[in-house]
């Protein structure tokens, strides 16, 4: 069976699976839809959330829990490095890539994306929560030209589909040019926009759009 992969192309975590996917060369089979509550996607994804995948023995939710599932097969190229120690910094960094940018910078999607404004009491919540966020993510990233060294990693695919997102929406919606501040975010961007894989996801979310 050809894995199938339920989402859109807006969705930032379902592009960082198709990423990889393609990185791998598997084939699999693209579903579109929406995040929604109908009880035959329920049954498919339990929170109604994308991206879900489709395997062989049955359905699968949550990005990183589908990135592995996926290196564990063997396919392709494995992202992770072979040291335990070193493939726990990268799902370290992944944490807090997830946890400490793109969790609180969310919180900013309505203003940025929807059209829905953001009382000034959120964005005095949020700013802190992204400085101390931004703060720790730099200590740990080592943009050496990668995150985690001269090797490209799954944290690097995390990082091209949410950092460019909360950098926007800190611009929007906070009026903070966060990509003035930290020019190596641009840099890995534009180093990883190289690949063929990402190339082939931002064109299909043109089409999308």
């Amino acid at each position: 069976m050809t894995i199938k992969l339920y989402g859109m192309p807006l969705s930032n975590y379902y592009n960082m699976v198709k990423t990889v996917l393609l990185e791998k060369g598997m084939d699999f089979e693209e579903v579109l839809v929406l995040p929604n509550q109908e009880s035959d996607y329920l049954a498919k994804s339990p929170m109604g959330k994308v991206p879900a995948m489709e395997t062989e023995q049955g359905f699968l939710t949550e990005t990183g829990v589908m990135i592995d599932y996926l290196d564990s097969l063997g396919q392709g190229e494995s992202f992770y490095p072979a040291d335990p120690f070193e493939k726990a910094k990268v799902q370290e960094i992944i944490r807090y890539l997830e946890l400490y940018i793109e969790l609180p910078a969310r919180r900013l999607y309505g203003e940025v994306f929807f059209g829905r404004p953001a009382t000034v009491e959120l964005k005095e919540e949020v700013k802190p929560q992204l400085e101390k966020g931004f703060a720790s993510f730099n200590r740990l990233a080592k943009f050496s030209p990668y995150l985690c060294g001269d090797k490209l990693t799954y944290a690097d695919f995390y990082f091209r589909f949410s950092m460019n997102l909360a950098m926007t929406a800190c611009k929007r919606a906070l009026d903070w040019d966060v990509a003035a501040e930290m020019p190596r975010n641009n840099e890995l961007i534009a180093r990883l926009d190289e690949r063929a894989s990402i190339m082939r996801v931002l064109a299909d979310q043109k089409k999308k759009v």
